[in-house]
């Protein structure tokens, strides 16, 4: 999966969001929590796994995220970029400021070992 890369260079701290419902209407945000903040090699890696995320195939499920990063800068007034991802359709949404529109709908392999390692990561963000 391809990552902004200038933002990943640029990440300071990550946000770890639990997405709790689906809105009503595109481009509405996502009624949401934070759960965890990572930073330094814990950002880093997470980066890196994502980035590690096969490529795969969509599947149809309405793209219901359960998850999203946002990644921020060292002043943590700009998200650089938040990508939300549904473990069901296998698909991410990007947006921010540094996403470019051609990484913005990815979609990649739920299956694999990276997609479930990003998802324990995740869970395990909540406990």
């Amino acid at each position: 999966m391809q990552l902004p890369a200038e933002a990943v260079a640029a990440t300071d701290l990550i946000e770890v969001i639990r997405i709790a419902a689906v809105p009503a209407e595109r481009g509405v945000p996502f009624p949401d929590r934070a759960v965890a903040h990572w930073i330094g090699s814990q950002a880093t890696d997470v980066l890196a796994l994502i980035q590690n995320l096969p490529g795969g195939e969509q599947h149809r499920c309405g793209f219901s995220p359960g998850w999203s990063i946002r990644a921020y800068e060292g002043s943590l007034d700009l998200v650089l970029f938040e990508a939300a991802f549904c473990f069901s359709c296998h698909e991410v949404r990007m947006h921010g400021t540094a996403v470019p529109p051609a990484l913005a709908t990815q979609f990649f392999d739920a299956d694999t070992t990276p997609a479930r390692a990003l998802l324990a990561i995740l869970r395990a963000a909540t406990a």
